[in-house]
């Protein structure tokens, strides 16, 4: 499995609007710099997996087809859009963004918090096991927009055929 990021997010404060960055500094055990749960500040800070948040930019579109509801990057509360990656098989497994190795803890089901926010009706519905995943940054780097996204195994080397390098 490759895919890539697609965008990036970070909000400084709980409740503040997401800000679109290109890069960013994730750091293990605390999440990405410049953002709430780097901070220990996000509405769900003490959940597990909280350090870095990602949703399939596929999945945007397919709501938007399905639901009539636009959801673009950064409006769905996110850190990290992805491009061609199901999300929901690195629940339980490593992969490498970017440089900074990560593991999938669990999905990231939306909430009356996100509905209540985005002040749309059905976007709780329209989630429902598609919304993203939780996952904990284990080994710092930085992410930038167009980084690979790649599966690796317990030692952290890369599965399949991908390239050394994940900056593309």
């Amino acid at each position: 499995m490759t895919g890539r990021i697609h965008a990036i997010h970070i909000a400084p404060e709980q409740g503040a609007p997401l800000e679109s960055v290109e890069r960013v500094e994730a750091v293990a055990g605390r999440g990405l710099a410049g953002d709430r749960y780097y901070t220990a500040e996000g509405t769900f800070e003490n959940c597990e997996g909280s350090d870095l948040t990602l949703i399939e930019r596929e999945t945007l579109a397919a709501v938007e087809q399905d639901y009539d509801i636009d959801l673009e990057p950064g409006v769905h509360r996110r850190n990290v859009t992805t491009a061609d990656v199901a999300l929901n098989h690195l629940v339980g497994n490593r992969f490498r963004v970017g440089n900074a190795v990560c593991e999938g803890i669990e999905l990231c089901e939306p909430c009356s918090y996100l509905e209540r926010h985005l002040e749309r009706e059905g976007v709780r519905d329209a989630l429902v096991h598609r919304g993203g995943l939780r996952a904990r940054i284990l080994e710092s780097a930085t992410l930038e927009t167009g980084d690979q996204i790649v599966t690796v195994t317990a030692d952290n080397s890369e599965t399949g055929d991908e390239k050394e390098t994940n900056r593309t």
